[in-house]
C-alpha cells in the first residue's frame, strides 16, 4: 500500500472538494472520500465475497464486499470500479448496476460509498487477485444472515447487506 497515494476528499453530494492521501484519509481525519463496492451475485440467492488479505490497513481477515476500493484523484466511478473489478477479480466487460450512494462512518475514516451489483452465470470465470484478496467464493444469502454480527464480515459489508439483500435473486 502507498500511503502517500492520492485520493480526491468529497462532500457528500459527490462533489471533489480538495485531496488527502490515503495515509490522512485512513489516519482519523475524517475526510470524506469516495470508494467503489460491485457486488457479484448469481441466480440462486448467492453472492461473491472476498476474504481481505492480512496486510490490508483496514478490516484485514474479515469478508467482505466482492469488489471494494478508493477512487484515485482525478478518476471517474465508473472508471474506478471498472479497474477494481478487473484487478481484484479478473471481472471485464460488464455492465453494473448503480445503487443509491451513501456515507459510511467508523473510528478511522469516512467514506462515501458508491454501491453497484452485476449478475453473474455460473460458468463466470472469477479470478481473485492473491496480492489483494485472501480467498473468494460465492456465499448463499441464508449463509450470510447466519453469520451477520459473528466478527466474520467487515461492518460496511453487514450495512450494505441489508441495502442489497432485496437484489439477490
Amino acid at each position: 500500500m502507498n500511503s502517500e497515494e492520492l485520493f480526491p476528499v468529497v462532500d457528500e453530494s459527490g462533489n471533489v472538494v480538495g485531496s488527502a492521501t490515503r495515509r490522512e484519509c485512513h489516519g482519523g481525519s475524517m475526510l470524506l472520500h469516495p470508494v467503489v463496492h460491485l457486488h457479484v451475485m448469481c441466480d440462486g440467492g448467492f453472492l461473491y465475497l472476498q476474504k481481505r488479505a492480512m496486510d490490508k490497513d483496514i478490516q484485514p481477515g474479515k469478508w467482505d464486499t466482492a469488489v471494494g476500493g478508493h477512487v484515485d484523484f482525478g478518476e471517474e466511478i465508473t472508471d474506478a470500479l471498472c479497474r477494481e473489478a478487473s484487478e481484484e477479480l479478473g471481472l471485464r466487460g460488464f455492465a453494473p448496476v448503480k445503487l443509491p450512494p451513501y456515507v459510511f462512518t467508523s473510528d478511522r475514516e469516512r467514506e462515501l460509498v458508491n454501491p453497484y451489483y452485476v449478475v453473474v452465470g455460473e460458468d463466470e470465470v472469477i479470478t481473485p487477485d492473491p496480492g489483494e484478496i485472501t480467498e473468494g467464493r460465492f456465499w448463499h444469502v441464508d449463509e450470510i444472515t447466519a453469520n451477520l454480527g459473528r466478527g466474520v464480515f467487515t461492518p460496511n459489508f453487514e450495512n450494505e447487506f441489508e441495502l442489497i439483500k432485496d437484489y439477490i435473486k
